[in-house]
């Protein structure tokens, strides 16, 4: 019965926990659709971004509605929320990129392709020291210091991508591809700031654990 005794005394992830590693999930997921849509285009894999992030923003509801209604939270309250809603903010700008590129008929180029690469890989940074929060913290950090360098790289190919585009303009549909792609590269770079949120969050809760 030794078998019997190893499985009650398995700790059941807490359930803010959970739903946070969910959270996160859904994110990957979603940076991983917006990088397919780049690769082929087309109205259904829009659609599948925007799916993703009305899915995640249902495990929020359930996550703010149980922080609301409990006394007794694993982490600061402050910390959960925070987290919670950088998280959500990833998937959200994840959302409406692909919804500048569909709408604008904006066409995928190379740094679109290294942003979005970048984001896929911070989220997946960003949910593996979630993962780790409650048996592995110092792993944890070390994920989300990964997530942070990804941020870093994230606005030097940014600033790249901007000069290249500014770089003599030809004609004014030239100007007109040029501020399309402009408003897209702004809302990636702004998705790596919330990464870098998520991450800064992560740092302060592991620094707070005993």
């Amino acid at each position: 019965m030794g078998w019997l005794r190893r499985i009650r005394r398995r700790k059941r992830p807490d359930r803010f926990i959970e739903l946070l590693i969910e959270q996160a999930e859904y994110t990957v997921r979603g940076a991983e659709a917006l990088l397919e849509y780049l690769d082929a285009p087309s109205k259904e894999k829009a659609a599948a971004v925007t799916r993703l992030e009305k899915e995640a923003d249902e495990v929020r509801r359930i996550l703010i509605d149980e922080l609301n209604r409990t006394f007794v939270t694993p982490l600061d309250r402050e910390d959960i929320h925070a987290l919670s809603r950088a998280i959500d903010d990833i998937l959200d700008y994840a959302e409406t990129t692909v919804d500048q590129l569909f709408i604008l008929e904006v066409e995928p180029n190379d740094y679109l392709h290294r942003m979005v690469s970048m984001m896929r890989q911070a989220t997946r940074e960003i949910h593996l020291a979630v993962q780790r929060l409650e048996g592995h913290p110092q792993v944890a950090e070390d994920h989300a210091v990964r997530a942070k360098a990804l941020h870093n790289r994230m606005e030097t190919v940014y600033r790249e991508a901007l000069a290249d585009l500014f770089h003599q303009p030809e004609d004014v549909e030239h100007i007109m591809r040029m501020l399309k792609l402009r408003e897209t590269y702004r809302h990636l770079s702004n998705a790596a700031d919330r990464w870098d949120a998520a991450a800064n969050v992560l740092t302060d809760i592991v620094v707070k654990m005993p």
